[in-house]
């Protein structure tokens, strides 16, 4: 929904998850600004997510309002660190690849019973 540029109100639209251009276009089509605290050079930047955003999407702002918007996360809100690639890689084959029982692997059997 478009609102007329004679509305004093405007919904926030939802930044999460967009590219900063992106971003910012859409800020800018409703009439918002955005400020973003952890970047200096909001202004250059392109190809970062938003992963944060206040006020949230669906408030309801006075045109001309600034966005905040945060490319990444705080302390103690996830950013679990790199998990990829796990070296060593695990095993291919699932149950196929279980270890071997220990002992001497070319043992040969005597089924016979003559041992």
């Amino acid at each position: 929904m478009r609102i007329t540029p004679k509305s004093p109100e405007v919904r926030v639209p939802r930044l999460v998850g967009l590219m900063a251009v992106d971003a910012r276009e859409t800020a800018q089509a409703q009439g918002l600004f955005i400020n973003a605290p952890d970047r200096k050079d909001f202004h250059l930047a392109v190809v970062d997510y938003v992963v944060r955003q206040y006020p949230q999407a669906g408030a309801e702002v006075p045109r001309d309002s600034v966005v905040y918007v945060w490319f990444d996360l705080g302390p103690g809100e996830g950013g679990g660190g790199v998990h990829e690639p796990r070296i060593p890689k695990p095993p291919r084959g699932g149950l196929q690849r279980e270890l071997d029982e220990p002992g001497d692997p070319y043992a040969v059997r005597c089924t016979t019973g003559f041992g």
